[in-house]
């Protein structure tokens, strides 16, 4: 509709438009920006969810602590300090473990360059063709021209090219995990204020029973870190004596593996048994037999017993759709997936819960059944 006014201009009037197009203009729009978003931190997602997971994780006693001392900027400063060094010195001790590693391998090749790969002892002892098979060590492997034809063969520019993916990797890694730790910290240090927010926007959008899946799913996460880090640890810390006792190589570097091995069920099996054939090829057959023996009881006490308490007794959730959670997570997501599988099995389960425990339909079933 046009309009003049009283100088002869003319003016345009619009009917406004219908609220149930306004609505859903600005649902678009916001879903809009929301993709837009994800889209442009797609590459530090990983981050942001690490970082989530470790708040989640570390609140409860960031509260207790709160309380006690007060709220202040060091707090969770001291919070994310302490948390980088829980991941940093393990990752230090093992690089130059591991340095030292291929230092004294280097120096190895360079020795068996020169001088052949003598024949072991243990040949001798073979129960068949102990004679043949001296004999070709001593023909292929003790002689140094043929070791060095072996090691130009080799495709020298591959390993630099995998040398460098390498270093890139780590730190990509690196980096990946500094936004972690300052996401951690702005999490914890706002956190009352995001967690006010998450309510508000969790009532608008879902009502009731928002407040209910987002409290089943960090309660998910709580018991995921209890029964996977925590027990995880824990065996990774009796395996590591038993390593020591029996004289593995490397025992601190092993059982820190363990440990990080039974984090993921059934991954554990194969870290121990790992460690207790290296200890059997040293010569140590029963110290062997017994470290697999105690890490049998271990892992299979942890698996059956402690975890399925800790982590489907906090959600009560049957273990069966955490298990399924953490492997499949696992499999999809990687480390991280340990995590995030179980909350949304979590999450999965309540709304099942749910929708299956409404009297309504409980009555139409029983009615079905009737007919």
């Amino acid at each position: 509709m046009t309009t003049h006014s009283d100088k002869g201009t003319p003016q345009i009037r619009l009917t406004l438009p219908s609220k149930t197009l306004q609505k859903r203009a600005r649902g678009f729009l916001a879903l809009f920006f929301i993709l837009a978003a994800l889209w442009t931190l797609r590459s530090m997602l990983p981050a942001l969810l690490w970082g989530g997971i470790f708040a989640i994780a570390l609140w409860p006693l960031y509260r207790r602590s709160v309380q006690r001392f007060g709220q202040t900027v060091w707090l969770p400063l001291l919070f994310t300090g302490v948390l980088a060094l829980v991941f940093l010195v393990p990752v230090s001790f093992i690089s130059i473990k591991t340095a030292d590693e291929v230092h004294s391998a280097f120096l190895w090749l360079d020795t068996i360059r020169h001088q052949g790969l003598p024949a072991p002892a243990w040949l001798d002892r073979l129960p068949v063709a102990s004679g043949q098979v001296k004999a070709i060590w001593t023909e292929h492997l003790s002689n140094p021209d043929t070791l060095n034809e072996l090691f130009h063969s080799l495709n020298v520019g591959h390993s630099v090219a995998v040398g460098k993916q390498f270093g890139s990797e780590v730190l990509h890694r690196g980096i990946l995990f500094g936004f972690s730790m300052l996401t951690l910290f702005f999490l914890l240090k706002d956190g009352d204020s995001i967690i006010r927010k998450c309510m508000i926007g969790s009532q608008r959008l879902f009502g009731a029973q928002g407040e209910s899946l987002a409290r089943q799913i960090i309660a998910s996460i709580h018991g995921t870190v209890s029964g996977l880090v925590l027990v995880g640890l824990g065996e990774g810390a009796i395996m590591g004596v038993c390593y020591v006792v029996a004289g593995a190589p490397q025992p601190l570097i092993f059982g820190l593996a363990t440990a990080i091995a039974a984090m993921v069920p059934l991954l554990g099996w194969i870290a121990v048994t790992g460690v207790c054939l290296l200890i059997a090829f040293k010569g140590s057959m029963l110290a062997a037999a017994i470290v697999w023996l105690i890490g049998a009881i271990v892992l299979f006490v942890a698996d059956h017993f402690i975890r399925p308490v800790l982590i489907g007794g906090s959600t009560k959730v049957p273990f069966l759709w955490v298990l399924m959670g953490i492997l499949g997570g696992a499999e999809t997501w990687q480390l991280m997936g340990l995590f995030i599988g179980p909350a949304i099995m979590a999450g999965l389960h309540l709304l099942w819960t749910l929708w299956t425990s409404n009297k309504v339909s409980a009555q139409r079933a029983t009615h079905i059944v009737k007919e």
